[in-house]
């Protein structure tokens, strides 16, 4: 069989700590996800990424692995050591998919055609273990500024109602408890879609607003949109574009709730006629001491 180096798949070094190895797992699960990625090969990578975690993420299995050595390239034939099988012989499978794992991973830690030691489910009296699983799930800022329900069509067809919380921010996840592989739990990872006016920063709201100048040079109130509705904002008098107004409270829930942060643009009218540029040219004689470049 051909060895596979689960450090060069998951892309970290072999004294990689576990939450090293559980990050660049979840990176290229999301990347190459069959549900995300139609790509040719994607499918590959995603069960490649799959069998490595399963055994770098199990300090057992690690253990062992590491005793082949650091010296194994990818892709060079492979025999196990003597007495390999003594480890493994009746060993549990926490991972669903493992019956399309590689012939290294079957014949190192069962679970497939070829291992040492037989069916593990046959072996010492062992049952699968339980193990948490890790998915993205995208929601809709409006989904956590109120909180909702999703359903979610899982891989093997089951469809599962998820409650979103209020307030759940971009990283966090959602626990669904015993829905992943044999009675562990199903992490779902929060990811936003693109919001045609909003974009979030942990729990800060932010948005852009234009202004017309004499907008800007005079002072003006605006009514601006945040998430819980629309509410009237002050513009200070000599506002420049950049300027940042926050709305205190308007952002995600929580405890704190974040704020709404309103970035002033100003937006010039175009000269498109000879009156509009007549306009423009006594604007330039009225401010000729102004120097916007400094």
């Amino acid at each position: 069989m051909e060895y596979k180096d689960y450090y060069k798949t998951l892309g970290v070094s072999r004294d990689a700590s576990a939450e090293d190895i559980k990050r660049a797992y979840r990176k290229l699960a999301r990347q190459y996800h069959p549900d995300r990625n139609k790509a040719k090969g994607a499918e590959e990578k995603f069960k490649e990424a799959n069998e490595a975690h399963e055994v770098l993420s199990d300090d057992k299995k690690r253990r062992a692995y590491d005793q082949l050595g650091a010296n194994w390239r990818a892709g060079q034939r492979f025999t196990p050591p003597p007495g390999w099988e003594a480890q493994f012989s009746g060993g549990r499978r926490g991972d669903p998919d493992a019956a399309s794992f590689s012939d290294l991973f079957s014949t190192l830690f069962g679970g497939g055609a070829g291992s040492f030691g037989g069916n593990p489910f046959e072996t010492g009296g062992f049952g699968p273990r339980a193990q948490d699983q890790h998915a993205a799930i995208t929601i809709q800022l409006e989904d956590s500024f109120r909180g909702s329900q999703k359903n979610i069509l899982l891989n093997n067809g089951r469809t599962l109602n998820v409650r979103i919380p209020r307030g759940i921010t971009a990283g966090q996840n959602i626990r669904l408890a015993q829905q992943g592989a044999h009675g562990g739990d199903l992490l779902l990872e929060v990811q936003f879609a693109p919001h045609a006016d909003f974009t979030l920063e942990g729990r800060d709201v932010h948005t852009v607003l234009r202004l017309a100048p004499w907008e800007a040079a005079r002072g003006t109130h605006v009514p601006v949109r945040t998430p819980g509705g629309t509410v009237d904002l002050n513009i200070p008098e000599n506002s420049q574009s950049g300027k940042k107004l926050r709305l205190k409270g308007r952002g995600l829930p929580g405890t704190p709730p974040g704020d709404q942060i309103v970035t002033l643009m100003i937006a010039t009218p175009a000269a498109e006629n000879p009156g509009d540029r007549d306009f423009y040219d006594e604007m330039a004689r009225r401010f000729a001491h102004f120097k916007p470049r400094g």
